[in-house]
């Protein structure tokens, strides 16, 4: 079982002569060899250590949370093969306010659920779309289930419903259909990052709402259970490092987590917290904007050797 005691005592002594950031990407690169370790062939560690401090550029707040639940999310992305905060949309490192804490949370994207699927070895195809109102649409449940979308070519109007499909290597199938109201319902009573602005759900609504019907879908595929557990990582925060973070417990407070959403909707007098855009648009992959890096970046990449 890969430990990071040594490292993480080590560099946790001088954190208070170091700014945040530097302190946080000292854990990184303390890390560095367990991320290695974790990562599929195809990932290398260099360019995954970018993606987290993309990450940290882009979403300054994740500075702010505890150490360990940060290194907790980008473990758990690393393991599952998933890239967090990029244009792929796989997987995203939240800031999220837990027990009164600021913490790290881990959510899957829309994009990392599908490769994950087929990674499985038993998905032959799997798909989840947008429906609007002036598509013809038809779906049948019961012993005779039947689904059919005909996209207008034009004027298509407002989004109405998502839906999900499989098929299996062996000829079995399934779908689930979703209307908007569902899926923002459903968003607002489990996700506990719904109302974040720092959540993909504010940014992009539609990629998380297929991602809702696509993981209701997958109920009912005969998938394996190394599947089941990682879709199960979903929405997690774990600060315990472990060689399988699968395995670990997660730690959000529900109670607490929506009695605190909740009370910032509630309170007049307070302020929103700004929101960060994204350095790149998270649908197509456009640069929106070039961000200068600063001299703390390029001391902080230098000594990453990245």
């Amino acid at each position: 079982m890969a430990t990071t005691k040594g490292g993480l005592a080590a560099t946790q002594k001088n954190a208070a002569v170091t700014s945040p950031k530097k302190h946080m990407m000292d854990l990184i690169k303390s890390m560095k060899p367990q991320i290695e370790a974790a990562l599929p062939s195809v990932l290398t560690g260099e360019r995954f250590t970018r993606m987290v401090l993309s990450a940290m550029s882009t979403t300054p707040k994740l500075i702010e949370c505890t150490p360990n639940s940060f290194l907790g999310a980008m473990m758990q992305a690393a393991q599952l093969g998933v890239e967090p905060n990029t244009p792929l949309g796989q997987a995203y490192l939240i800031p999220y306010k837990n027990k009164g804490t600021m913490e790290c949370q881990f959510q899957l994207g829309y994009k990392g659920l599908i490769d994950l699927a087929y990674r499985s070895g038993q998905v032959k195809d799997i798909q989840a779309h947008e429906v609007y109102e002036n598509d013809e649409f038809e779906y049948e449940l019961g012993l005779e289930a039947k689904l059919r979308h005909k996209p207008a070519m034009k004027d298509r109007g407002a989004v109405v419903a998502y839906y999900a499909v499989f098929h299996t290597k062996d000829g079995g199938y399934g779908f689930e259909v979703m209307s908007v109201d569902d899926i923002r319902n459903h968003a607002k009573k489990y996700s506990q990052s719904f109302n974040s602005s720092y959540s993909p759900w504010s940014r992009n609504f539609d990629e998380m709402a297929k991602k809702t019907v696509l993981k209701k879908c997958l109920k009912y595929a005969p998938l394996k259970t190394e599947f089941v557990r990682a879709m199960n990582s979903d929405g997690t925060i774990k600060s315990t490092l472990a060689k399988d973070m699968v395995d670990v417990k997660d730690e959000t407070d529900y109670i607490d987590t929506e009695a605190e959403a909740v009370t910032e909707q509630a309170t007049p007098t307070s302020q929103p917290e700004p929101k960060e855009e994204p350095a790149v648009d998270m649908t197509t992959g456009e640069v929106l904007q070039e961000q200068p890096m600063s001299e703390d970046d390029r001391i902080l990449e230098d000594s990453l050797n990245i």
